[in-house]
C-alpha cells in the first residue's frame, strides 16, 4: 500500500518550477563567480591547489581554462532553466560542477555539496515535461504529472541537511554563545548595529534560533497550519543570513525548496495558470521511473542517511580532529586556526632541508593549512616538489598548534611521524592526529594553563 502511495500521479508543477529556480540560481553562481573574483582566487592564480583526496588529477584544470569551464556552465545552466536539451545540460552541468567542487577544499562551502547532490538528483528527473524547449521543438512529449516519490526525495534531503545541522549544533561552545560571539564580532560592516553584535545576550539568541530553525522548519513545512508561517520564517532567516553573512546564492537556493511542501495544485494555480489540471485521462499510478527509483535513489537515500552519522564510529572528537566533519552538514560550527611548521630531511644524507610553503601555496591557502587532511596533502605536495629534484625527503608536522574558537591552541600531529609514509582514509582514525586528550597535548595544555587565551596567526 505505502509503494502504491509512491507512484501515485501527481502534478508535476512543483518541479517544473524548481528546474526554472535552480537553473538561474546556477547562472548566477557560475558568471557571479567570474565577476568577484572567486574563480581567479581559487583556481586560476595559485600553481596547486588541495583537492579532495583522490582527485588530484582535477589540478591539471586550473588555470585561465577555468574562466571557459565557468562559462560553459553558465550556458548550460541555461539550458536547465530553458529545458533546452535538458538532459545534456543537467549532465554536462552535474560533470563540470562535480570537478569544481572536487578540485578545490580552500573555500569549501556546505552549499556547493549540497547543488552538487541536487544536480545528480535533477539528472534523473523528467524536469522538461513542461514549460521547455524541448517540449516546444517536439523532442519529447509532454507530461503534466509524475510520481510522487519525486516530492518525498526532495523532503528526505532537505530534512537530512537540516537534521544533521541540527544535531552538530548541540555542543557547548554553540549553546555557549562562543561560536555565534566569534562570528559577529568580525562584522564591521554594519556601525550602526555594533552595540547589539556585541551583545552576549544576542549571541546567546542567534545561537538558540539557529538551533530551533534548523530543528523546526521542515516539521513546520510539512504542517499545513504552520507550512505559511514557516515561509516567511525561511525568507526572513535565509535573507538576513545572505545580507550579513555573505553566502553568496545558499540562501535562495535554499528557499527553493519550500516549493515542494506545497500540494502541487497549489503550485500549478500560482505559478502556471495556463497548465491544465489532472484529469481522469491522467494514470492514477505513474511506474514508468519504477527502476530508477528502486536502484538509485533508494541507495542514494540510504547513503545521505547514513553518511553524516560515520564520524560517531571514527575515534576522536569531530570537532578537533576533523574526520568524518566533510559531507556531514556539519554549517558554520566553528572557527579554525593555526599554524603548522614542516621539517624536511634527506633520507639519504639526513640533511635537514629547507622549503618555504609560499613557494607553492596562497596566503589564503597556507592558512587552511590547519586540518589534518590538507597538513597530509601538504606533506605529499613538499615530497614531490622534492622529487623534481631528484632528492627524497621525509617530512615530518614539527610543530602543529591548532586553536578552536580562539581557545588556547593545542599540538594537532604527531611530529615523529613521516607523513609521507602514511596512507589516508576516509573512514577511521589516523593515530598521527593527536587526540586534546593525548599526553602530548596533556602536557601542553598544562604548560599554558596559567596563561591567557591565544590565537596563532597562520603567516
Amino acid at each position: 500500500m505505502i509503494a502504491q502511495k509512491l507512484f501515485k500521479t501527481v502534478d508535476n508543477a512543483p518541479l517544473i518550477l524548481f528546474r526554472i529556480f535552480f537553473g538561474l540560481v546556477f547562472v548566477a553562481e557560475s558568471f557571479g563567480a567570474i565577476a568577484t573574483g572567486w574563480v581567479t582566487d581559487n583556481l586560476v592564480a595559485p600553481q596547486t591547489n588541495f583537492t579532495f583526496i583522490g582527485f588530484e588529477f582535477l589540478k591539471y584544470l586550473m588555470g585561465d581554462y577555468m574562466y571557459l569551464h565557468f562559462v560553459i556552465m553558465g550556458l548550460l545552466s541555461l539550458g536547465v532553466t530553458l529545458g533546452y536539451k535538458y538532459r545534456f545540460s543537467i549532465i554536462g552541468l552535474t560533470i563540470m560542477w562535480a570537478a569544481v567542487y572536487f578540485m578545490q577544499k580552500t573555500s569549501y562551502n556546505n552549499h556547493y555539496y549540497l547543488m552538487l547532490l541536487v544536480c545528480l538528483i535533477m539528472s534523473f528527473l523528467p524536469a522538461n515535461k513542461y514549460a521547455s524547449v524541448d517540449v516546444k521543438q517536439k523532442n519529447i512529449s509532454p507530461k503534466n504529472y509524475m510520481p510522487q516519490w519525486i516530492l518525498l526525495v526532495f523532503i528526505i534531503q532537505v530534512a537530512c541537511v537540516y537534521f544533521y545541522a541540527t544535531i552538530a549544533k548541540f555542543y557547548p561552545d554553540w549553546l555557549n554563545g562562543t561560536v555565534t560571539s566569534n562570528m559577529y564580532a568580525s562584522m564591521t560592516k554594519f556601525p550602526a548595529f555594533s552595540e547589539l553584535f556585541q551583545n552576549h545576550y544576542f549571541h546567546l539568541f542567534i545561537a538558540y534560533v539557529g538551533i530551533a530553525f534548523d530543528g523546526l522548519i521542515v516539521p513546520a513545512l510539512l504542517w499545513k497550519r504552520t507550512r505559511i508561517f514557516a515561509v516567511v520564517l525561511s525568507l526572513i532567516f535565509h535573507i538576513s543570513n545572505s545580507i550579513t553573512l555573505e553566502i553568496g546564492v545558499f540562501p535562495y537556493f535554499a528557499l527553493a525548496f519550500c516549493i515542494f511542501f506545497f500540494p502541487p495544485e497549489q503550485i500549478r494555480k500560482i505559478f502556471f495558470k495556463k497548465k491544465q489540471p489532472l484529469n481522469e485521462d491522467i494514470p492514477e499510478y505513474d511506474y514508468e521511473s519504477k527502476k530508477v527509483f528502486q536502484y538509485f535513489f533508494i541507495p542514494y537515500l540510504v547513503i545521505q542517511i547514513l553518511l553524516p552519522i560515520r564520524h560517531w564510529f571514527i575515534k576522536g572528537d569531530v570537532l578537533w580532529t576533523e574526520e568524518g566533519h566533510r559531507l556531514s552538514w556539519r554549517m558554520m560550527l566553528r572557527s579554525r586556526s593555526g599554524v603548522v611548521r614542516f621539517k624536511v630531511v634527506n633520507k639519504v644524507s639526513d640533511e635537514r632541508l629547507f622549503f618555504e610553503l609560499s613557494e607553492i601555496y596562497t596566503a589564503k591557502q597556507i592558512a587552511r593549512i590547519n586540518t589534518p587532511d590538507m597538513i597530509w596533502q601538504a606533506a605529499q605536495q613538499i615530497k614531490q616538489e622534492f622529487a623534481k629534484k631528484g632528492i627524497d625527503v621525509a617530512v615530518f608536522a614539527q610543530s602543529s598548534l591548532v586553536s578552536i574558537n580562539e581557545k588556547p591552541s593545542l599540538k594537532l600531529i604527531d611530529c615523529k611521524v613521516d607523513l609521507t609514509e602514511v596512507k589516508w582514509s576516509h573512514f577511521k582514525h589516523h593515530d598521527w592526529i593527536l587526540l586534546s586528550y593525548d599526553s602530548d597535548n596533556e602536557s601542553f595544555e598544562k604548560s599554558i594553563s596559567s596563561k591567557p587565551p591565544f590565537q596563532l596567526i597562520t603567516p
